[in-house]
């Protein structure tokens, strides 16, 4: 069976809270990781999770799953926090995040044994690709399941990206839909001052892309556009989520420095309580 889809917007707010709350603990506890933009992504991992996607936690590997790739495997805290609540593995083990001999590592590796990931992610840029041969393949057989992806806007500055963009858009992948978090910064700052990627949307257009784009806190609104590119014929679809790095703690967002800072475990109660007022 797959997993029952939840519409209502208020209990999908409450999941993403629960989300950011266990993000942060499990950050807090281990002392070391990636709190902006696992918080930024909270809503994003809820919609998809708990509406979109087909998948079952009973039966990870269920052929006819839809398959989500993360690209950007240093925000796993938001994924493993969204796999725990919807009952992928237990929530207790969220405190092990990155120590020795941990299922969950600093990046989602398949090799630990963590049921419902589908990519072993690190290297920036390699995401795409992957996610671009899933579809192909799926393509190919003729399968139901769809392809999502997860991408940080710093991360488009990896010329990878922009040749998987190209074999996408080659082979009608409409079966593929990426996401972009697009929150204009990155370690070093704004993206902007690193490296200009204005005018983005033009840019996947001009790769032969459906662009669209939303409000990635507003769950309704993820649904809608995701809805809308499924509706897409003969090319992928790129969402350009607009996003707030450490969105629900006031006192960090739109932060760089949050990047790859965790909260000291004096500061988790702060921002615990910030949490509650969002």
């Amino acid at each position: 069976m797959t997993f029952r889809k939840i519409t209502s917007t208020e209990d999908l707010r409450r999941i993403s809270k629960e989300i950011r709350e266990n993000v942060l603990i499990s950050l807090a506890e281990a002392g070391s990781g990636h709190t902006g933009g696992s918080l930024g992504l909270a809503d994003i991992f809820t919609t998809l999770y708990f509406n979109i996607l087909n998948h079952d936690p009973d039966n990870p590997d269920w052929e006819d799953r839809d398959r989500l790739i993360l690209s950007i495997g240093h925000v796993a805290p938001v994924h493993y926090a969204t796999l725990a609540i919807a009952g992928y593995f237990p929530k207790e083990e969220l405190l092990t995040l990155r120590k020795l001999g941990s299922r969950l590592q600093g990046h989602p590796g398949r090799e630990h044994g963590l049921p419902g990931l589908e990519l072993s992610a690190g290297s920036l840029g390699q995401g795409l690709s992957v996610a671009v041969g899933m579809a192909l393949s799926g393509k190919m057989d003729n399968k139901k399941w769809r392809v999502y992806s997860i991408h940080g806007d710093g991360e488009l500055q990896e010329g990878s990206i922009w040749e998987a963009a190209m074999s996408a858009s080659n082979y009608k992948l409409n079966n593929l839909i990426s996401i972009i978090d697009r929150n204009d910064l990155q370690i070093d700052g704004k993206t902007s001052d690193v490296m200009q990627l204005e005018p983005l949307a033009d840019k996947w257009k001009s790769f032969g892309w459906n662009v669209l784009e939303c409000n990635g806190h507003d769950h309704s609104d993820i649904i809608e556009k995701i809805n809308q590119a499924k509706e897409c014929k003969g090319k992928p679809t790129v969402i350009i989520a607009k996003t707030i790095m450490g969105k629900g703690v006031k006192s960090i967002e739109n932060n760089h420095l949050w990047h790859g800072k965790t909260p000291l475990k004096q500061q988790l109660k702060d921002f615990l309580i910030q949490l509650e007022i969002d």
